[in-house]
């Protein structure tokens, strides 16, 4: 498909149609939020800042969430031997993940100085840990028993 948005999209036809009915799944409900927060608007007071916050999560939680929970990432895993591989693999990168981040975190920001200052990098690098985890694993289990099912 010719698009300036294709670059974005994978080569397997199947996919590159879900992540768009995803996308524009997103869009209508971006667009209901929206409406939504135009009739609110008229009994409080919002800021164009919370707006866009709550516009922009909207639609990247729910295309995220709809892509997680669609089992069509891993097309290769439908073994319990690659099950069990790419399990490894998620645990590797998550813990290289968190690795990168606190090395990055201390020579661009600083090294934390005080025990307040350790809790707040320990309590983000958690937070983006467990859901960096959590979502490559619940998604590597739907596509898992999805592909099972396939065969």
């Amino acid at each position: 498909m010719k698009t300036w948005i294709g670059f974005l999209l994978p080569d397997d036809e199947y996919k590159e149609k879900k992540i768009l009915i995803f996308l524009a799944e997103g869009a209508v409900l971006l667009f209901l939020s929206l409406v939504v927060m135009t009739l609110i608007s008229r009994f409080m007071t919002l800021d164009a800042e919370t707006v866009l916050l709550i516009s922009m999560g909207t639609f990247v939680l729910y295309v995220g969430i709809r892509y997680i929970t669609s089992g069509i990432e891993y097309t290769d895993v439908a073994t319990e031997n690659a099950y069990k591989k790419e399990r490894k693999i998620i645990l590797f990168r998550t813990f290289t993940f968190a690795f990168i981040f606190l090395i990055s975190y201390i020579f661009i920001v600083e090294i934390p100085a005080t025990i307040a200052e350790w809790f707040e990098i320990t309590g983000l690098l958690t937070t983006a840990v467990l859901f960096m985890f959590v979502s490559s694993y619940v998604s590597l289990k739907r596509s898992y028993h999805k592909n099972k099912e396939l065969i």
